[in-house]
């Protein structure tokens, strides 16, 4: 699989998670994907920290004259039944709990499903956003990212890089499988066909638990 083909390939897997009504934060890049594969029975209400509740990616057609963005800055559109609410109410959600899923890219995750995603000490960035609010606040938090970064373990045994937050994680799904995080460790539920349960734990620093369940991913 190239670059575009394993992040739609994510993003397929991951839509299946979402139920119809679901309140769900996208994080950005892969999961701004997800939207476009939800079964044609299921409608979710996006929420951006910033303070959108029914949000959707702007289309040439539907691109507010106003120029309104979502949490990452970029240009977002809010539907007929969506709505603006200040950042306190946002965060109230959030942190009331009432978002159903969270789904968020990761640098590194461990296998007592905490998450390094924010920063790379030494390297510029705008800062953590909502994310650490997400990650403690939303019932479900999804992480949905490439397996390896140039061949380097992003599933270590521990984070090396500054925590996002710890023992968060619900589910990591990648292009080679599907990990649910468990006060045992990582349980493999779901394996890519195109690569062996060997190939899996070699690109994996995290001892992998393999389900006695395992399915194929579809």
């Amino acid at each position: 699989m190239d670059k575009a083909q394993i992040k739609e390939f994510i993003a397929k897997r991951v839509a299946k998670e979402l139920k119809d009504g679901d309140v769900v934060n996208l994080g950005i890049g892969l999961p701004t994907l997800i939207p476009q594969f939800l079964p044609e029975d299921v409608h979710v209400i996006l929420q951006a920290e910033n303070g959108i509740i029914g949000a959707a990616p702007a289309t040439a057609e539907t691109i507010d004259p106003l120029h309104v963005v979502d949490a990452s800055g970029q240009p977002t559109y809010v539907s007929p039944t969506g709505c603006y609410i200040d950042s306190i109410t946002s965060f109230g959600l959030i942190r009331g709990g009432h978002v159903d899923a969270t789904i968020l890219g990761g640098l590194e995750v461990d296998e007592e499903g905490s998450l390094s995603n924010w920063i790379i000490p030494g390297k510029k960035m705008p800062g953590m956003g909502g994310a650490m609010d997400l990650l403690v606040g939303a019932k479900n938090v999804i992480v949905a990212m490439e397996h390896t970064a140039k061949g380097k373990h992003k599933i270590l045994k521990k984070c090396r890089l500054p925590y996002t937050a710890v023992n968060c994680i619900t589910k990591i799904i990648t292009e080679m499988c599907v990990l649910e995080c468990t006060s045992e460790g990582l349980l493999m539920t779901e394996y890519n066909p195109e690569f062996t349960l060997e190939e899996i734990q070699a690109a994996t620093e995290a001892t992998l638990i393999i389900s006695p369940e395992l399915k194929p991913m579809v």
